[in-house]
């Protein structure tokens, strides 16, 4: 492998870019530029995107209009919609999925659920 690979070896020669005496990139240098920033604001724009926040934690209370979770961290209380499946009024819960834009008149927040990650146990009061 090793006299095959050295006998179809072929020297090669330096070469300038643009021709004798000229090193370095002479070509135009608009389009690697538009293409680098292209690249940093998608890059932006998927950062922000998964920035946003992807579960809530917090007590779940039964109520007339459905369950209600209240969020440790910013205090709000949602109406959990979606798949609540394993979630149980009492309990302290981390749910998984997203906040909905309340349909209707009032100031209700909607968490639309996606899943339930974890059981915390008991609410406290």
């Amino acid at each position: 492998m090793v006299s095959l690979s050295m006998a179809l070896a072929v020297p090669v020669n330096a070469q300038g870019v643009g021709g004798p005496g000229k090193i370095g990139y002479s070509g135009p240098i608009v389009a690697p530029i538009v293409g680098a920033l292209a690249a940093v604001v998608v890059l932006v724009i998927v950062a922000v995107h998964y920035s946003k926040k992807r579960s809530i934690t917090g007590c779940v209370i039964s109520g007339q209009g459905g369950m209600t979770l209240a969020d440790e961290k910013d205090k709000q209380i949602y109406t959990l919609s979606g798949d609540t499946t394993g979630v149980k009024p009492g309990d302290r819960m981390k749910v998984h999925g997203k906040k909905l834009k309340s349909k209707g008149s009032g100031e209700t927040l909607v968490w639309e659920a996606k899943s339930v990650s974890q059981d915390l146990g008991i609410c406290k009061p």
